[in-house]
C-alpha cells in the first residue's frame, strides 16, 4: 500500500525548488518553494485572504509566532514589516524550516526570524501576537490540542489572528475557541474563508 505524505510531514523525496512571487501588504516578495511543503506553488489562498483583510501590526520591540510557518510567507511579511520585532516561524516539516530559514536569510532578516521545530521553542516564552493559517487537516482532535498550547503561550493582553476556511470548519473552531473562554471576532470573510481574532480570556481590551 503506498503511503500518503501530508504537508506537515516532512517529505522523503527529492527536493525541487522554485521561486514564487506575492505582493503582501503592498511590498513584492520572491519566496523559494519546493515540493513536498503546504501549498507550494502559489501562496495560499487562504493566506492571501488572511492579507487581504489585516493590517500589518506596528512596529515596536515584540515577539510574533508563525504557527505552521510553510516555507514562510506569514513569518517573513511580519519581519519585514516590524524590524523591531523577533519572529519565531515554527513547522513540524524539516523541509518547510530549511526553505524559511533560506528565504529569511535572502532577505536578509535570519538575524530576527528563529525557524525552529514546536519542541525546540523555550518553553517559557510568551508571544505578544500570533499569526497562522492552522493545518486544519491534521484532524479535529490534533487541532484543538495545538491551539489550546500555543493560544496558551500568548502575553496576556495578547492576539492570535487566524484563517481557515468556512467549509473546513471555521465557524465550529470559532464556537470552540469561545467555549474555552477565548474571545472570538471575524475581521473578515471571502473566497470561502473566515478571518478570526483571537483576545485571551483575561485581555483588558
Amino acid at each position: 500500500m503506498r503511503l500518503v505524505s501530508h504537508y506537515f510531514e516532512s517529505p522523503v523525496s527529492d527536493e525541487k525548488r522554485h521561486e514564487i512571487h506575492a505582493v503582501i501588504w503592498g511590498r513584492d516578495y520572491a519566496f523559494l518553494s519546493a515540493n513536498g511543503v503546504f501549498s507550494a506553488a502559489r501562496l495560499d489562498p487562504g493566506t492571501a485572504v488572511l492579507f487581504r483583510h489585516t493590517d500589518p501590526p506596528p512596529d515596536r520591540p515584540a515577539r510574533f509566532l508563525d504557527l505552521g510557518c510553510g516555507f514562510g510567507p506569514i513569518g517573513l511579511a511580519l519581519a519585514s514589516q516590524c524590524p523591531r520585532a523577533e519572529v519565531y516561524a515554527i513547522d513540524t516539516n524539516e523541509r518547510a524550516l530549511e526553505l524559511t530559514a533560506a528565504n529569511a536569510k535572502r532577505l536578509g532578516m535570519a538575524d530576527r526570524v528563529r525557524v525552529s521545530t514546536p519542541a525546540d521553542v523555550p518553553p517559557e516564552l510568551l508571544f505578544d501576537e500570533i499569526w497562522s493559517n492552522p493545518p486544519i487537516r491534521v484532524g479535529k482532535p490534533a487541532l484543538h490540542d495545538l491551539l489550546d498550547t500555543w493560544l496558551g503561550r500568548l502575553a496576556t493582553t495578547g492576539q492570535a489572528t487566524l484563517v481557515v476556511g468556512r467549509n473546513l470548519g471555521a465557524d465550529s473552531l470559532a464556537m470552540w475557541l469561545q467555549s474555552r473562554r477565548w474571545t472570538v471576532a471575524r475581521v473578515g470573510s471571502s473566497r470561502g474563508y473566515r478571518v478570526l481574532t483571537v483576545l485571551s480570556p483575561d485581555s483588558s481590551r
